[in-house]
């Protein structure tokens, strides 16, 4: 299935789960305005109707509380189907003095009950007592060890959820204690409720994964158990979860996906975004790493693979790419070509020239960029019988591992890819592009250090940021174009000994890691070899604000949106085809044991040398349109001049001499307008008032 970032938006439809739709969980606190409405956009973008959220009897009575929650309570009603969860005691009235205490008078909590529905009056039609009940963080056990106070109080806030005209549904145990539930029958619970709560988080927990015997086992156990008390009981999931703390978001597709079909009355997911690391999640207490990873959104809010694929293309876009990412009987002791970022741009053109010529091929690839699947489907339809996925993350090093373990040959391509990016999250540019390498090289190392092992071949793709911006080149400055005054540098361009000069995290971290593996060639005599790759365009590129700078002039041009500039537009970039830069990495992959430890810079070269305003006006001659174009300052960083010096790459690699610049432009155009003719004259596919912007090229 498709999801194209830049197809319109659709209103999506209702995700489903067996019984109805399916809701989701998200707590939120007092002050949280702006998240509350941020939720409530994401939920109606995801077609999501049902919410579970909780009501801290704790904090309704403090300070502004009950203001936060006359707000909060009829917001979230309006747009969505309620499902409240009442916990928490406030301290002054705690047995314990503390919130997961015993009140000292049992009849409070359900005098609160009462007073939440009489306020609250058509909000909600379900109240849930309490959350995790078994749980030591969230009801203190050892006050109540045999569970007889918190039997009394349930017993007493059902009976008047009740008698208002509403259902009481027990809080789901967690880990799910049949044994628990037993004892809350024979106690009379079960008898005073409408359902049953569970909670399951396979393969997030070691001591849960180790005990998981399936939902289908769970639900058949709860479901015998609770019947012989109370043979109308519904069963409703109300958080079910996976935790991507391991950064594998693969996984969570599939427990999603597994939790639809169960048979049981209500499903929600845990949950829409991140908890924060500086949260105390319960208790005033911080959790394991595990317990901050269970979001369709991170803790930045950017959609991680499975609220992406929601959003775009609902459960089919789920399944569709489950379906990608499962192991290919074909490859079954093959050994493949591994080409990490294989679904990306020059991944996916370089994984289809592998297949084209014979070989088996593993793609790995996170999905993390937006639209990236439908180059994953493109390479399944063309080469089914050749490709195997795997859906991974850099940082995964067991995900890693695996899929290096049996590689002929290994293309790197994977990695974080905007400067942007990098200046807004320097942590996770640095996991992804250094540790995630470190990552690969240490899994290509060991391997190699085995008896009888021969070193595998890898090509690195690197940039010219590791050369910084430039500026102590002295330039001329014409109505063109900035050029080098130097003639040496004005005929030839920029070459490998240039000195290293690292500018934004971005700069730093892809450099860093172009260091390592000419290290790990240097001091484990590895067969690994860098390309500092200049500006690369072609067909199946995205073409974003921020990455992809030529083809994104092209799209841009062909829907009518106006283009935004940082500078004059003179600087200089030379411009590589794709398929230039493929037959550079196979070339570099087939002598990487005569050239290991060695970087070559791979661009177009000085015939291939355009300045952004040379690539709109042959952009308007081509589309014999007019370009909007808007000036902005120049961002710092920026490099005026860049053109690689490919003299050594062609010699060494034996490449040909690339395809011209204006042809590879006149073929990118000609691919849109075959293979995306949606992007093809749709005038607002933007928001009004707003346009693309240019940084420093790549």
């Amino acid at each position: 299935m498709t999801t194209d970032p830049d197809r319109p938006a659709i209103a999506p439809a209702p995700i489903q789960a067996r019984n109805g739709p399916l809701g989701l969980v998200e707590w939120f606190h007092p002050g949280e305005h702006a998240r509350v409405e941020w939720s409530l956009e994401r939920l109606r973008a995801l077609g999501i109707s049902r919410l579970r959220t909780h009501i801290s009897w704790a904090e309704y009575v403090a300070e502004g509380g009950t203001d936060w929650y006359d707000w909060l309570l009829p917001r979230l009603a309006g747009e969505v189907e309620l499902l409240p969860c009442v916990h928490f005691t406030p301290p002054s009235l705690s047995r314990t003095g503390r919130a997961n205490g015993p009140p000292v008078v049992l009849k409070a909590y359900a005098d609160f009950v009462d007073h939440l529905i009489t306020r609250y009056r058509g909000r909600f039609d379900t109240v849930e007592i309490w959350n995790e009940p078994n749980n030591q963080l969230d009801w203190d056990w050892h006050e109540d060890q045999d569970w007889l106070l918190f039997s009394e109080m349930a017993g007493n806030a059902a009976h008047w959820i009740r008698a208002r005209g509403l259902k009481a549904l027990l809080g789901g145990p967690s880990p799910v204690d049949l044994n628990w539930l037993r004892l809350m029958g024979e106690r009379g619970l079960l008898g005073t409720l409408d359902a049953v709560g569970l909670h399951g988080f396979p393969g997030t927990w070691d001591s849960e994964a180790r005990s998981w015997r399936g939902w289908e086992a769970l639900i058949d156990g709860v479901r015998d158990t609770v019947h012989a008390f109370n043979p109308r009981l519904e069963l409703w999931i109300t958080e079910a979860g996976y935790s991507t703390w391991r950064r594998d978001p693969f996984a969570q597709l599939g427990h999603f996906n597994d939790v639809l079909d169960l048979p049981v009355e209500r499903v929600y997911w845990y949950g829409l975004q991140d908890v924060g690391t500086d949260v105390a999640v319960q208790e005033g207490l911080h959790f394991d790493e595990r317990q901050y990873h269970f979001g369709l959104h991170d803790e930045t809010r950017q959609p991680k693979l499975l609220g992406r694929l929601l959003a775009s293309g609902g459960v089919p876009a789920v399944r569709a790419v489950l379906d990608a990412g499962l192991p290919r009987p074909a490859l079954a002791g093959a050994r493949p070509a591994l080409v990490t970022g294989g679904a990306g741009f020059i991944g996916s053109n370089l994984a289809d020239r592998l297949a084209r010529n014979g070989e088996e091929v593993l793609v790995l690839d996170s999905l993390a960029r937006p639209g990236v699947e439908e180059n994953l489907h493109w390479l399944r339809r063309r080469h089914r019988g050749r490709l195997s996925v795997a859906i991974a993350d850099l940082r995964d090093e067991a995900a890693v591992a695996d899929a290096a373990r049996d590689a002929s040959s290994v293309f790197h391509l994977a990695g974080q890819v905007a400067v942007t990016t990098s200046l807004v999250d320097p942590l996770g540019d640095f996991d992804v592009n250094l540790r995630g390498t470190v990552n690969l090289l240490e899994a290509l190392r060991r391997r190699a250090a085995r008896p009888g092992a021969e070193p595998v071949p890898l090509v690195f793709a690197s940039t010219n940021k590791v050369y910084g911006d430039l500026a102590d080149i002295r330039l001329s400055h014409n109505e063109d174009a900035y050029l080098p005054i130097d003639p040496e540098l004005r005929a030839h361009g920029i070459g490998e000994a240039r000195p290293l000069s690292f500018h934004t995290p971005y700069g730093c971290s892809k450099g860093a890691a172009d260091q390592y593996v000419l290290d790990y060639a240097r001091s484990f005599g590895l067969p690994m070899v860098v390309l500092r790759m200049s500006c690369i365009y072609g067909p199946r590129q995205l073409g974003t604000e921020d990455q992809g700078w030529l083809a994104h002039f092209l799209l841009s041009a062909l829907q009518d949106r106006p283009l935004s500039l940082y500078g004059d537009g003179r600087q200089v970039r030379d411009a590589l085809e794709v398929g230039d830069a493929v037959s550079a990495y196979l070339a570099a992959r087939d002598q990487a044991p005569a050239v290991k430890g060695e970087a070559f810079n791979l661009g177009g070269g000085p015939d291939n040398a355009i300045t952004l305003l040379m690539l709109i006006e042959e952009i308007e001659r081509l589309t014999g349109r007019r370009v909007q174009r808007e000036f902005h300052p120049w961002r710092t960083g920026d490099q005026r001049y860049f053109v690689a010096d490919t003299r050594r790459a062609r010699e060494v690699l034996g490449l040909p001499h690339p395809l011209g610049w204006r042809e590879g432009v006149a073929r990118l155009k000609r691919w849109i307008e075959t293979e995306r003719p949606h992007l093809v004259n749709r005038p607002g596919l933007v928001e009004a008032g707003t346009a693309p912007v240019l940084g420093g090229a790549a």
